[in-house]
């Protein structure tokens, strides 16, 4: 019986055919196998194979078998395999492999090639190097509309417009003429400069030129007007064009999402699919994340699942938009499932989904899920650190948030501007003063980054929050710009945890000039007053503010707290009594009252204005929603032991007290985040330690 020839000892003839094979069956694993057992490839096999690899936008697998070619020292590479392999580089995004890929180029003489050149400017300009592709531009022998085309998008890709536009000018006195797709590209480039007048002259030359039927050149239309604020230009060009494509309807949905038109954005969206256009995730996404961006979550979350009943399958741009949108309404429950879907469909790997994943969890309240995430990354750059950071930072746990900057530095990642804003919070929310006063004093020292506004805001924050309200107010005097609100408003509210009357009025002073609008620090002001028992100044307070309020037509922000349990969010407002489950609430607020009192607990009327009695004031307090929230979470509990509570203002110190109590008496651990940070209330403590 004879053995079956192995199919790497059969001729290349034969071998190339069965690589064809593989590769048009889309069995490129298998390909690979058999280009792996052939001792000596030749170059046609290889050149097949790298360019199955570019063209199934799989980048790493091209530049690995281009590797293997370059070892093969009787193999040298053609022009050919080049322009795969510099696709392949401008997909990857590396820079590094595509200044390799040039120096071949140059090395074996083919840099002179038209279409390489070409391929190797678009390289560097995906890769985000301007630099190398102004060089492969200029040291061609022979240049086209191709070669302008792709300089212009690589200065727009590194978001160097101005300089874009520059080219396309030298493009126009050249005596090159524009193509319909050097045109749409020059008219994002006035879009995003907001240049409305050189993108009116070159609509007036597509329009000459006879492309006023072109789909690019009418996207880029779109784009420009609507950009500039001319959302009907856009529409009445948009509705010219011909056989429209999927491109040209999301540029007009974008554009009504950025004018926070989304009625009429659904509005185009329902006439797309009215129409026939086929639907892509691309529009999808484009819907779901408009709606995200413009505040509109439960609408967001009704797109999601039409996608999916749609045959649609999120990708990392739909789950980087629902994650934020998660975080916004906290909804923890939501969040878990789409963390599901990430590891199902391995999108673990996303550095982009993983951040977001961070995020998510940490503005849900759930800090270990965060930590869990972040400490299974493999890979972090800045932007994941700042989010590990900001995270521990608003929870109240400034030495892990210091812990993790100090790990960022060891594993070589440079902190930027907000890496010091989040650790500065940090420790301002643990009153970390040295450690605050050491790492803000390094921007300069260490790191050559100038503290901005916001810098001296968290220093202002961390000494105010310390108790050192002189050395804070005296830092704001010293600051090197205008001091802006968020240094003043840093040090009226340390004013109201220190009771500092008269620094709080200068805050105040500052503040009612600079947002006359902010309903919020005129109350704060009252409440100090109030608890100085400075009722008269008080009350004008609140007459000011009334009168502003009506004459600049702004209505104060109604408190409301909101909780989830299960699958369902409940909201509460102060006074709730329409609720269906007021009796059971406000039944086990009254027994809490009761143990409390009898702990010797008295409630903290100091901030209720009313001239009214003390029994009436604690009715008062007891009707807080954040009271009725945490009552009706407790009686509701499942089988978790924790729970959850958002509320979209300041919590008052009566509700912080009572809800202290109610952790320790019933052995939960009760997490509440108000417009300042997360509270975690856990055996009659809470980690803020009464300072926030």
């Amino acid at each position: 019986m004879t053995s079956r020839l192995p199919v790497w000892n059969l001729p290349h003839n034969v071998c190339l055919r069965f690589l064809d094979s593989y590769i048009r069956l889309g069995q490129l694993d298998r390909a690979r196998d058999l280009l792996d057992k052939i001792p000596h490839p030749h170059l046609p096999s290889l050149t097949i194979l790298i360019s199955a690899f570019t063209r199934r936008n799989l980048p790493k697998e091209s530049i690995r078998l281009y590797q293997r070619l370059r070892e093969t020292k009787d193999l040298k590479p053609d022009r050919l395999v080049l322009l795969s392999v510099a696709k392949a580089c401008a997909c990857s995004l590396d820079p590094v492999e595509a200044k390799g890929l040039h120096e071949e180029a140059i090395k074996f003489g083919l840099a002179s090639d038209l279409l390489l050149g070409n391929a190797m400017i678009n390289m560097y300009g995906k890769c985000g190097s301007h630099q190398g592709s102004r060089k492969v531009f200029d040291d061609m022998p022979i240049k086209d509309v191709i070669s302008w085309t792709s300089l212009i998008s690589a200065y727009l890709t590194c978001r160097m417009p101005t300089v874009a536009l520059s080219v396309f000018r030298d493009m126009l006195h050249g005596g090159v003429d524009p193509n319909s797709f050097t045109l749409s590209t020059a008219l994002r480039v006035c879009s995003e400069l907001k240049a409305l007048g050189f993108g009116r002259e070159i609509h007036s030359f597509a329009l000459r030129k006879g492309f006023e039927d072109d789909v690019f050149v009418g996207s880029g239309l779109v784009d420009l007007y609507a950009n500039c604020s001319s959302i009907r230009q856009a529409r009445s060009i948009f509705n010219r064009v011909p056989n429209k494509d999927s491109v040209s309807w999301i540029v007009m949905l974008t554009a009504y999402f950025a004018d926070g038109d989304c009625e009429e954005a659904m509005k185009l969206f329902e006439l797309m699919r009215y129409q026939g256009v086929a639907t892509s995730s691309a529009s999808w996404n484009c819907m779901i994340s408009g709606f995200a961006q413009n505040g509109i979550p439960e609408q967001t979350i009704r797109l999601l699942h039409e996608m999916q009943h749609s045959g649609f399958k999120p990708n990392h741009i739909t789950l980087i938009s629902m994650l934020p949108v998660c975080a916004f309404i906290e909804n923890l429950r939501k969040g878990r499932e789409i963390h599901g879907y990430v590891y199902r469909h391995w999108f673990v790997e996303d550095l982009t989904v993983s951040t977001a994943l961070i995020l998510m969890y940490g503005k849900c309240g759930d800090l270990d899920k965060a930590r869990h995430v972040f400490n299974h990354m493999h890979r972090k750059d800045t932007v994941a650190w700042n989010t590990m950071i900001l995270t521990n930072s608003m929870h109240g746990c400034g030495e892990d948030a210091l812990s993790v900057f100090h790990q960022m530095l060891k594993c070589g990642v440079k902190p930027n501007s907000v890496t010091f804003t989040v650790v500065l919070t940090g420790c301002s929310h643990s009153q970390l003063v040295v450690e605050g006063k050491s790492i803000f004093h390094s921007m300069s020292k260490d790191h050559g980054l100038q503290p901005d506004a916001d810098h001296y805001a968290c220093m202002v924050d961390v000494l105010g929050r310390s108790g050192h309200l002189e050395e804070a107010y005296e830092l704001i005097q010293n600051m090197p710009m205008q001091p802006t609100v968020g240094a003043w408003g840093a040090l009226l509210a340390s004013c109201r945890v220190y009771k500092n009357v008269e620094l709080a009025k200068i805050a105040a002073a500052h503040l009612f000039e600079i947002e006359p609008e902010n309903p919020g620090n005129y109350v704060l002001l009252s409440n100090i007053l109030v608890s100085a028992k400075m009722w008269d100044e008080a009350s004008s307070v609140r007459v000011i503010m009334r009168d502003r309020m009506r004459d600049r037509g702004v209505t104060k922000v109604p408190g409301c707290t909101w909780v989830q349990v299960r699958d369902k969010v409940y909201t509460f407002v102060k006074g709730d009594d329409k609720n269906p489950h007021r009796e059971a609430i406000y039944g086990f607020l009254k027994d809490i009252r009761e143990k409390m009192r009898f702990d010797g607990y008295l409630p903290d009327t100091e901030y209720v204005l009313q001239d009214v009695a003390e029994e009436e004031k604690e009715e008062l307090l007891c009707s807080h929603s954040e009271k009725l929230a945490v009552a009706f979470g407790v009686l509701n509990v499942s089988s978790e032991s924790v729970i959850r509570v958002f509320k979209n203002l300041r919590i008052c110190g009566d509700c912080h007290n009572t809800i202290k109590f109610v952790a320790k008496v019933t052995g939960l651990q009760i997490i509440v985040r108000d417009n300042v940070r997360f509270h975690h209330f856990r055996d009659g403590n809470c980690s803020c330690k009464d300072l926030w």
